[in-house]
């Protein structure tokens, strides 16, 4: 196992037991500016991680020890790293399965390279609140100001109970800040801005992606539903908080929007 200094903005972790793809997928971050660690098992990988919180993870999911969606778990109840998953299964429920046990992108292998580094690169133009940080409880979020007031700053939205601060990348309902991933939170964000109007498929996958993802352009079904998760993973989390009517909505055979509410 290689490794690198604790707590490096700029580290990595390489969780694979196939020394060819390991020694490939560490070439890969370290001509990214990576300093990476690899682990051959799930349970060094876990520990690897909790010691040197990485920036961004490459997980494994057949791996000789602990199976890779429990690896995944693990590695969420410890920090909020980007992680991707390598996998030689390409079936549809394999993906969506990783997703929503955490992962940020899914690879398949084969893989290239050049592939590879453009997701890695796509994945650290989306900032992350807390990046390293162990997932906190939902906390109150800061005072929302009275209708009356005006929302001083324009990346600051609002509709009903709901507020989502841009710059600070926070989400509040009912007072109490919502814990999103930054793909959850990129995508309320949109919808609010929107303002009822729809967002494709398409239009949210890009957007999940990041603004720019040079050489990668083509959306995909399991794309698709990758996004149809994610939204129905936000949803569960606003109804927890909110006592109101669903806020965003299914426009079949299209996209989602948010419904319009009125202050209260």
């Amino acid at each position: 196992m290689t490794s690198s200094a604790p707590g490096d903005r700029r580290g990595a972790v390489v969780i694979e037991d196939d020394l060819d793809i390991r020694n490939l997928v560490c070439a890969v971050l370290e001509q990214g500016g990576f300093v990476v660690s690899s682990a051959t098992t799930g349970r060094e990988g876990v520990d690897v991680i909790r010691q040197q919180h990485p920036m961004v993870v490459t997980l494994d999911i057949g791996l000789p020890d602990i199976d890779g969606y429990e690896v995944l778990r693990r590695i969420r109840n410890t920090t909020d790293c980007y992680v991707i998953v390598l996998s030689g299964h390409s079936d549809e429920m394999d993906i969506l399965t990783a997703l929503q046990a955490g992962a940020d992108d899914y690879v398949v292998k084969p893989f290239r390279p050049r592939e590879l580094r453009a997701r890695i690169d796509a994945m650290l133009r989306r900032p992350r609140i807390g990046q390293n940080a162990q997932h906190p409880p939902a906390r109150p979020a800061a005072p929302v100001p009275p209708d009356d007031e005006p929302v001083k700053s324009a990346n600051v939205l609002r509709n009903g109970g709901i507020t989502v601060d841009g710059d600070a990348r926070i989400a509040s309902c009912a007072g109490v800040e919502l814990p999103l991933t930054k793909t959850e939170f990129n995508l309320l964000y949109e919808l609010m801005q929107g303002n009822g109007a729809v967002r494709t498929k398409e239009e949210l996958v890009r957007v999940s992606r990041g603004g720019d993802y040079r050489g990668y352009n083509f959306v995909s079904r399991t794309d698709e539903r990758a996004i149809e998760v994610h939204i129905a993973n936000l949803r569960q989390k606003l109804a927890r908080v909110d006592g109101g009517p669903e806020l965003i909505t299914t426009v079949r055979g299209v996209g989602f929007r948010v419904v319009p509410r009125g202050t209260d």
